[in-house]
């Protein structure tokens, strides 16, 4: 076996990790909302419908921003159909995912269950059937302390929404509404322009590619950003991971995809920033990432236009939650650039919770585990992990690091955390190098090993982190042993003087 060595050091440091990169998005897809977040009538809901136990799950995931309503779905949807009394909200086609939509869960049920996740909210806005004038109304209705007609519709309190999408997807075909880049980037400026009139503090995200391999990415940020950079704070990122073909050591390297995605995404945002002479460095919300069995046959019997049919409930393995720990890393490897993110989706679509239908239990899903133990650990500054040690070669990637790692540092409570994958099938010794750092003692290694198993309902904990023993360390080194393949956290603590 060959070692990898790697240095830990305070100078290397990449940026702050913003409790901003552990979000999740809720959108009116399946059975994310109905039957996952809110179920009036289930035995752990409360007088609202809101799911008790999917609520504690979300808090123990460390969610800290929910996107909503969408996806897909928000193209579409008239935001005005999910407030006031629900009696009297309307039933809708839901053209994005031919169902039909009950408006019982709204903007106002999700503010109330944000606030008990204890969550910020981040929403967007229909630039695909709709524009300029819904978006103000959508903000008013929101934020304006009251004395309007649309601020005083809402009642009470204002809810304060500082994170805004500005449409979602634009450059898919598959949207409603699709554009080009052009006529999306002139609609999301004014757009944007308006939104600030009624409310100078929000951060706006315009839409990037929805992913690397669209024909027209890198082209569509660069015009987009042309009509926008002066107006938004973000521009977005979208990518998924899919298993189905079986090409285990692809997927296991798909972090390289996204870590280009970032790097190429970063580039062409500055390349816009130097031809407008702006010095001011946009930053990117990868508010769209998970593995996902998107080649999977659809069920050719179901029925369409019904309300919350089971869609996309993928099962995860213990290699999908291996590979979703090394997409938290590659987030955290970009924490200068990278200032928001969403895990899609929250509950039961392609999520880290699953909920049974008919009143049954919640669960963990295996990709849960990373999530929230990154989410936990990942405190203080990030320092950049450069391995110096074998590769190997993928079909989709070629030759790949077979380590990749992160460090986060908090120096106020004197720990230190690495986060690190072995993508390779064998085991591998790393020689870690922590001469830099005050005298550290660890504390906890974690890990979770690939593998075919799930976790279910009747077997929730068939795959949770399983603890090793902490390395020892010697004059600020220490060697760690990582399985292949294997997701893993070690954390460190200052040693008291």
């Amino acid at each position: 076996m060959q070692t990898t060595t790697i240095v830990i050091d305070p100078a290397f440091r990449i940026g702050e990790a913003d409790r901003r990169l552990f979000g999740s998005f809720v959108e009116h897809l399946g059975r994310c909302v109905y039957g996952g977040v809110f179920e009036p009538g289930h035995p752990a809901a409360d007088a609202t419908g809101l799911r008790g136990d999917v609520l504690a799950l979300t808090r123990e995931l460390g969610v800290t921003v929910v996107r909503y309503p969408g996806g897909n779905f928000v193209s579409g949807y008239r935001w005005e159909d999910g407030v006031g009394p629900v009696a009297e909200r309307p039933r809708r086609l839901d053209l994005a995912w031919k169902t039909i939509e009950t408006n019982a869960f709204g903007l106002d049920e999700f503010m109330t269950w944000a606030r008990l996740a204890g969550v910020e909210p981040m929403m967007a806005v229909n630039l695909g059937t709709r524009g300029v004038q819904e978006a103000c109304d959508l903000l008013e209705y929101a934020n304006h302390p009251g004395g309007t007609a649309l601020s005083d519709r809402r009642g009470g309190d204002p809810y304060g929404i500082r994170l805004w999408c500005l449409g979602n997807e634009m450059d898919g075909p598959w949207q409603i509404g699709h554009k080009t880049a052009a006529e999306y980037g002139r609609l999301a400026a004014e757009t944007a322009r308006a939104m600030k009139l009624i409310d100078p503090s929000v951060s706006l995200v315009a839409c990037g590619s929805s992913g690397r391999g669209m024909p027209t990415f890198a082209a569509w940020e660069a015009t987009v950003l042309e009509h926008t950079y002066e107006h938004v704070d973000y521009i977005s990122a979208h990518a998924y991971y899919d298993p189905t073909d079986g090409d285990r050591p692809s997927l296991l390297a798909s972090a390289v995809d996204m870590d280009l995605f970032i790097t190429d995404v970063a580039a062409t945002a500055d390349h816009v920033a130097a031809r407008l002479r702006i010095p001011r460095r946009l930053k990117i919300a990868f508010d769209e990432w998970n593995v996902w069995y998107m080649s999977r046959p659809a069920d050719p019997d179901r029925p369409g236009w019904t309300t919350a049919p089971p869609l996309l409930e993928d099962d995860y393995t213990a290699t999908d939650a291996v590979v979703v720990g090394d997409l938290l890393i590659t987030l955290l490897r970009h924490a200068d650039r990278v200032g928001v993110a969403c895990q899609a989706q929250l509950a039961n679509v392609i999520a880290p919770i699953r909920t049974a239908p008919g009143g049954g239990p919640a669960w963990r899903q295996t990709i849960f585990h990373p999530f929230a133990l990154t989410a936990a650990h990942a405190r203080g500054t990030v320092l950049r992990v450069e391995p110096t040690g074998p590769s190997h070669d993928t079909r989709r990637y070629g030759e790949v690091p077979s380590l990749s790692a992160v460090a986060v540092h908090d120096e106020e409570r004197g720990e230190l955390t690495l986060f690190a994958v072995n993508r390779s099938d064998t085991d591998l010794p790393v020689d870690v190098d922590l001469r830099g750092l005050p005298a550290m003692r660890a504390v906890e290694h974690l890990t979770i090993a690939a593998g075919d198993a799930v976790n279910t309902a009747d077997s929730p904990e068939a795959v949770t982190p399983t603890s090793r023993p902490a390395p020892p360390t010697d004059a600020g080194r220490c060697t760690l042993h990582l399985p292949g393949p294997s997701w893993n956290v070690i954390r460190w603590s200052m040693e008291k003087m």
